[in-house]
């Protein structure tokens, strides 16, 4: 595995010399990939990259990190449901001659919505844990070098809310999200929760929220509120450590609204920072209210309706009600304690917008901000440069996201870095794919999960 993560000095420099004139130009070179018989997906990248099919046949696949011995783990959700049926999977067997990962090991089965994991070693007792969160729970499991399947049952660390309207209502986000990292030379680890809803005020404390705790679970805090959808974080190193994350808008503003965002997220506020949602949207980079009044459980009528379009990439929606997506997680489920009570309660909405944490950058609305990954200054090609998969709009013809961005801290501007998930002939818009999960393995080289055909990519300079 390790071979390809070390690109050659010859081949380095000749990128620094060749192809940086040609990456900054942004020229793509369309690449056309088989992944089945008689199947194929055309993407466009800079001239400098290749990409290649490195693994298929991976149900919803996620999310990656890279174990302690340097092996690659990826999340598989299985499907679009509330399932016990995801799994992780080890990539193994790396081809150099063919970029394919020739073995594909089943870790764990029979797991609830699996959105991502993360590794971290105890630096006292050389313990490793591979950290697992899943719709109810966060669990830990001890990691050896070589493990193909867990040696000891899992720790429970916390557990979350875990039920809602159907996922195809748009109602409710049944991932969660781990990342860990350093706050003032200690580990935490931090967990991101979705909404129970669309738009919403939320009656448990883990919905739209950010917590952290000690590796063991001990001493959670609450650092984040009113994020709605933080799908994918990660403590950035290179950037003194900073936590990021992707963060979804609402669906009831219409197509060209709000946008979607990324965040610096303080990892250790003396109070959590309320991050806007549900009544505070962006719009132009800046934070606005929303007059949209508040649905309430016991009164759905007071709700905007939601879109009736036909074209769901989640298939036809009949028979969904109206408001059905705006209302909370209850949706007509009996009010349960909320088993994270001791931490905090949840917010009121706000009545003004001016406290709101600034976005780092935004996404066009409903571009639906997934994974993505920091590019060191070493890079050659996308040195300090952050990566973002932009999974697409749920409606295609809205025609955002399905690509993949770029931007620097300096520039914050996303900029096109891999097309073509998405195309549109004659007014009609195709989903060939949707990007999702981005690992960095080596200078200017990376996997990407489409956990819509079941794919990984390998992308390379050429």
């Amino acid at each position: 595995m390790r071979q390809f993560l070390m690109r050659p000095l010859r081949f380095a420099l000749a990128l620094l010399l060749a192809s940086a004139a040609q990456f900054h130009s942004f020229a793509q070179t369309p690449h056309t990939l088989t992944y089945a018989p008689g199947k194929s997906i055309t993407l466009s990248l800079p001239d400098g990259f290749d990409i290649d099919i490195a693994a298929s046949g991976l149900r919803r696949v996620r999310f990656f990190a890279q174990s302690p011995d340097g092996r690659i783990f990826v999340t598989g959700m299985h499907d679009l449901s509330d399932n016990t049926n995801g799994s992780i999977f080890i990539l193994d067997g790396w081809n150099a001659q063919t970029h394919r990962f020739t073995r594909i090991t089943h870790y764990i089965d029979h797991l609830r919505n699996p959105n991502n994991l993360a590794f971290w070693t105890d630096p006292a007792t050389h313990q490793s844990w591979l950290y697992l969160p899943l719709t109810d729970k966060l669990v830990r499991y001890k990691f050896s070098a070589g493990d193909n399947a867990p040696t000891s049952a899992p720790q429970t660390l916390m557990r979350f809310p875990d039920y809602g309207l159907s996922y195809k209502y748009g109602g409710w986000h049944l991932t969660r999200t781990v990342a860990i990292g350093e706050v003032n030379g200690t580990t935490r680890v931090f967990v991101s929760t979705g909404s129970s809803c669309n738009y919403c005020q939320e009656r448990e404390i883990l919905r739209a929220a950010v917590v952290s705790m000690d590796p063991d679970g001990q001493h959670p805090a609450l650092i984040a509120q009113g994020m709605r959808n933080a799908v994918d974080l990660h403590a950035v190193a290179d950037l003194d450590g900073a936590l990021f994350a992707t963060n979804m808008g609402d669906d009831h503003l219409g197509d060209q609204l709000p946008e979607d965002t990324f965040f610096q997220v303080d990892p250790s506020p003396s109070a959590p920072l309320n991050y806007g949602w549900p009544t505070c949207y962006f719009a132009s980079g800046k934070p606005i209210h929303d007059t949209t009044p508040l649905p309430s459980i016991h009164d759905a009528s007071a709700i905007a309706p939601i879109p009736t379009e036909s074209d769901s990439v989640y298939g036809k929606q009949s028979g969904v009600a109206a408001s059905g997506a705006n209302l909370t997680a209850g949706g007509g489920h009996a009010a349960e304690p909320d088993p994270n009570a001791a931490i905090g309660k949840p917010p009121a909405p706000l009545a003004s917008c001016e406290n709101v944490p600034p976005a780092y950058t935004t996404f066009a609305a409903h571009s639906s901000p997934l994974g993505f990954a920091w590019f060191p200054q070493p890079d050659p090609l996308l040195h300090e440069n952050f990566l973002v998969a932009l999974h697409g709009a749920s409606h295609p013809h809205i025609g955002s996201g399905y690509r993949v961005v770029r931007f620097s801290p300096t520039d914050r501007k996303p900029r096109n870095f891999i097309t073509g998930f998405l195309t549109v002939e004659n007014g009609k818009p195709t989903v060939h794919g949707r990007p999702c999960g981005i690992l960095r393995i080596g200078p200017d080289t990376f996997l990407l999960t489409d956990d819509y055909l079941g794919l990984v990519y390998f992308i390379h300079p050429r």
